[in-house]
């Protein structure tokens, strides 16, 4: 969803003029009378005369006329069209409807999770189903080849078929950014996954998996950078196009002189381009371990207590909505492989400390330690840290917005920071406002010991706080060395022309001239404005609106691959080749449909 900013005073550009190439490509000519395009198939009129209109016509109503392929094919095919003889679609062979079933329910496999072996149950249920209610059409499913073997060559072909729509998009990408991944995996813990955002002439946004990349064969960083320039070459994309890099806080990533951060920046250099902007995975924001808080002691300790409810204490009426909560919550049973993740994300933490009454007299029922409970520095520090991760968890809430510009995330980031200095101050002076689980503890200690004029230590929290807003410095701090980009691209009509880059100057002056266009910015969000202005006149503004746009956190996404990872641990802990991997994964993260037809006419060159 494209981010609309708060609008000022605005333009609309010169009139955008029927281009006659559109003619072949997309079956209209232009109307006698008037401006749009006309369809020469269903004689509709496209209202507006901008290539994403015309296209996205043509696709959503007439792709099946791709199969005219060769120049002299389209020809005589607008001609046809022009004397109002349509071409009839061929109708499909019932061979070639079994095929396009069985193409579907392997990807429905795939997108479940489901192993190879699952197909033929399901032929059998169908059968069954089938027998019953329409014993007619039975024979339909003896076309229908769901063995494993049939199963694993067609969810490849699916994957084939997906990257080619990819790469032939790529190819058209005015810019585009990576994110790399390589804390996804569960079960697997040498991959990482390489995820691109691609911006294309007219802004249409695109995020994918690019490849998943086995880091057993390719341990190095060089070997690393080896095989994801590979992955850009197959693509048809070179890195002078490259923007910006999301990663992990992994040393592999962002190494000081040996991450792979460095080397993708040295070989990005180019004249005339933004050097690459790296900034940390925003899906990744959590408090990480600090000197004076031990957040991994507090998050493996109530891990432990989690696993004892679950063997031993999981018919407790009072457990049972917790388990259910956060199963639901999280998209996966419990396992010790996943609560470090939950309780990272905050809300299944947050559910614990409401519990930590019945918590207590669970232990004392199966004879654990209670230890911590009597514990008043622990105490305080798992109240603060409930507090602090509601508080990411509230970011990372507002950042999870489907294609977000970064010129939101990094609003959004900034003013985190400054909630961060509020937290300071507040804390320096014990008031807890904002820390409702810290302030329920000390007011419990300070019933329990009313003597005791020191529950808790402010410059030990203080200090975590001032560690995470070093993180956050650290993490974003190449996303404010283009701060004047973000706001001229989030706000072009306020933004002084003076202090814009030389460059820029020119364009911008007489884009806040132009009335029309002010009119357009105030009424469309700012995906379309950009979409709809003239890369003849405004070049260099619509160059950084490419750039801009495809800047992005890796937070729908990798999220999307995690929890099909974790729903499905059991499948793919299944021996599986790299190639059958990564299908999996670019079935159950893409938002692009494979081309069925070419699928079907793929497999009958394939069996003449």
């Amino acid at each position: 969803m494209w981010m609309t900013p708060k609008r000022s005073k605005m333009e609309v550009d010169e009139a955008l003029v029927f281009r006659p190439e559109w003619t072949q490509r997309y079956l209209v000519v232009e109307p006698p009378e008037g401006s749009g395009a006309l369809c020469l198939v269903c004689r509709r009129l496209v209202a507006a005369t901008r290539e994403r209109d015309v296209r996205r016509h043509y696709e959503a109503e007439h792709e099946h006329y791709e199969r005219y392929v060769s120049e002299g094919e389209r020809a005589a095919l607008v001609e046809r069209l022009r004397r109002g003889d349509l071409p009839a679609a061929a109708a499909l062979t019932p061979e070639e409807r079994a095929a396009r079933a069985g193409l579907g329910l392997c990807r429905l496999l795939a997108l479940k999770g489901r192993g190879w072996s699952e197909g033929d149950f399901v032929h059998q249920c169908l059968e069954v189903l089938l027998r019953e209610v329409l014993p007619e059409h039975v024979d339909v499913l003896q076309g229908i080849d769901l063995s494993p073997e049939i199963t694993r060559q067609r969810i490849l072909s699916i994957d084939r078929n997906l990257r080619s729509q990819l790469f032939n998009r790529a190819r058209d990408f005015k810019a585009y950014s990576l994110a790399l991944d390589d804390q996804a995996f569960v079960a697997y813990e040498n991959y990482l996954l390489v995820y691109i955002r691609g911006v294309g002439p007219e802004l249409e946004v695109q995020e994918d998996l690019l490849t998943i990349i086995n880091l057993t064969h390719h341990f190095s960083v060089g070997a690393l950078m080896s095989a994801i320039l590979e992955a850009l070459q197959t693509a048809g994309l070179s890195l002078q196009r490259m923007v910006g890099l999301t990663t992990t806080h992994t040393l592999r990533m962002i190494g000081e002189n040996s991450g792979l951060v460095s080397y993708m920046r040295e070989k990005a250099v180019s004249p005339n381009c933004w050097n690459v902007i790296h900034y940390s995975g925003f899906l990744h924001l959590e408090l990480l371990s600090s000197y004076d808080v031990d957040v991994n002691q507090i998050i493996n300790t109530i891990s432990e207590w989690i696993v004892l409810i679950k063997t031993r204490g999981v018919r407790r009426p009072e457990f049972q909505a917790l388990l259910t909560e956060s199963e639901s919550e999280h998209g996966e049973r419990v396992n010790g492989r996943c609560l470090n993740n939950w309780l990272r994300r905050g809300k299944t933490l947050k559910l614990i400390f409401s519990l930590r009454k019945e918590m207590e007299t669970f232990l004392v029922s199966v004879g654990a330690t209670t230890i911590h409970f009597s514990d008043k520095q622990w105490l305080c520090d798992f109240g603060f840290l409930v507090d602090i991760m509601e508080h990411l968890r509230g970011l990372s809430e507002e950042l999870r917005v489907s294609k977000v510009f970064a010129a939101a995330a990094f609003d959004h980031i900034c003013t985190f920071e400054v909630k961060l200095n509020l937290f300071q101050r507040q804390i320096e002076e014990k008031s807890l406002t904002d820390f409702p689980a810290l302030r329920e503890v000390v007011d419990e200690l300070k019933q329990q010991n009313k003597d005791d004029q020191k529950i808790f230590d402010p410059d030990r929290y203080q200090m975590v706080i001032c560690r995470l807003q070093k993180d956050f410095e650290r993490h974003f701090k190449d996303l404010r060395f283009i701060k004047k980009d973000l706001e001229l691209f989030s706000n072009p009509f306020n933004f002084k022309p003076e202090y814009a880059p030389i460059s820029v100057r020119v364009e911008l002056t007489k884009l806040q001239a132009n009335t029309n266009l002010w009119n357009e910015y105030r009424v469309k969000d700012l995906g379309k404005f950009y979409a709809g202005l003239s890369a003849e006149s405004y070049p260099i503004i619509k160059g950084v609106a490419c750039k801009v746009a495809s800047l992005f956190d890796s937070n729908q996404i990798c999220e999307k691959a995690f929890s099909y990872l974790t729903r499905n641990q059991h499948t793919l802990s299944q021996p599986l080749t790299d190639e059958h991997l990564q299908a999996l994964f670019r079935v159950a993260t893409t938002e692009m449909e494979p081309c069925w037809d070419d699928l079907v006419r793929e497999r009958n060159e394939s069996n003449p």
